[in-house]
């Protein structure tokens, strides 16, 4: 891999981590338009590192609050706890379907389920769910409001991110529309509710990197610095964004895109990993 190719992957892993538009599906897309080699399952797990960089970094206040409560309030019963300690609990347990789902089924995330058939089928199908989510979501409890069946809910709807193209922020804040969270609350839980996710994923996948058949270090390093720095700039913009637009603008940039990728696919003019 290209210094070019490298900082070109990092900027796309960046932007669309946090964007409704599946980062795993887009590391899929770009490498084939451009004619490049499929970088790998490993290598995409490994830059989302940088992009959980820069979650810690523009949530550092909320995460240490949240820790801090959270330890605290450890024996003090539900009912009594705070707003920050409970979210602490909700994003371990939101975090436990992932973690089953992308275990027991690591071998098809690293192999068949990268196909770019799934992935253009995938940016379609789930543009509908989202679309069902602003339109049934009454949009009107704030994060203080959130509770163990929420987190639990919306933790089962983040393993769907496991399939590229459905896209990890754009199941989690459906799944909080769904509840009736407003969109800038839904997106908050979904960034939060990354971190523990995103970050087991790409310590696993570290011991691939170097390996036979790998991208290697110093590619994987510019990638995940890029990642960082477009990560941050793509959660301050969505966060602003979300406070008075919907989610419709994302939808209508995936459904072109996936009839696009399917075409293409299909002429063989791009082919799947």
């Amino acid at each position: 891999m290209s210094v070019l190719q490298a900082i070109v992957l990092g900027l796309v892993q960046g932007l669309t981590e946090f964007l409704p538009i599946s980062s795993s599906g887009h590391l899929l897309i770009v490498p084939a338009f451009a004619g490049w080699e499929d970088p790998g399952a490993a290598f995409t797990a490994v830059i989302q590192l940088g992009t959980m960089a820069a979650v810690l970094l523009y949530f550092r206040r909320d995460l240490i609050q949240i820790a801090r409560a959270w330890w605290r309030e450890l024996r003090i019963p539900f009912a009594g706890r705070s707003t920050d300690a409970n979210l602490g609990w909700f994003i371990i347990l939101g975090t436990i379907p992932i973690a089953i789902f992308g275990f027991i089924f690591r071998n098809q995330i690293e192999s068949g389920a990268r196909s770019l058939y799934l992935v253009g089928a995938m940016l379609i199908g789930f543009s509908f769910v989202m679309l069902a989510a602003e339109r049934y979501g009454s949009r009107e409890r704030p994060i203080e409001e959130i509770d163990g069946r929420d987190g639990a809910f919306i933790g089962l709807w983040q393993a769907f991110a496991l399939i590229p193209g459905v896209s990890r922020s754009g199941a989690t804040i459906s799944a909080g529309l769904f509840r009736n969270f407003n969109r800038t609350a839904a997106a908050r839980y979904s960034f939060l509710l990354s971190v523990p996710a995103v970050v087991l994923s790409g310590l696993f996948e570290l011991r691939d990197i170097g390996g036979e058949g790998s991208v290697g270090f110093a590619p994987t390093a510019i990638a995940t610095l890029v990642a960082f720095a477009s990560g941050y700039a793509a959660i301050a913009w969505l966060l602003r964004y979300l406070a008075n637009h919907s989610l419709n603008v994302f939808v209508a940039y995936r459904i072109p895109l996936g009839i696009l990728v399917i075409a293409l696919a299909a002429t063989g003019a791009i082919t799947s990993p």
